[in-house]
């Protein structure tokens, strides 16, 4: 495992949105009420990009066909058609004035 930097804290804020490509990783990083979040970027219902995804009380809603996942496990709460699998989350990583994650080599 290697810690891999992400973004300087001074960038966070609400509402900020990140798409991060590591290696075979597609990683989106948001805050939202003061919570920061780590969590693949594409739903895994149909692979839509969740870089404009609506957040709010700690739920991510797919624009697509509207998928709802808890932020803190990416557990499925709502699915509009066919259930499919948890969002896949990151614990983050702060390191000085970065936050970053772990990840294989």
């Amino acid at each position: 495992m290697r810690f891999r930097p992400l973004e300087k804290l001074i960038n966070l804020h609400d509402g900020y949105r990140r798409e991060f490509r590591i290696d075979e990783w597609a990683l989106l990083l948001a805050q939202e009420q003061g919570e920061v979040y780590l969590l693949e970027a594409r739903c895994p219902h149909r692979e839509q990009a969740l870089d404009a995804a609506s957040i709010r009380a700690g739920v991510i809603e797919c624009p697509l066909h509207r998928y709802r996942f808890r932020l803190t496990d990416g557990a499925l709460l709502h699915a509009s058609e066919e259930p499919c699998r948890a969002l896949k989350t990151w614990p983050l990583v702060y390191a000085g004035n970065e936050l970053g994650v772990m990840l294989p080599d």
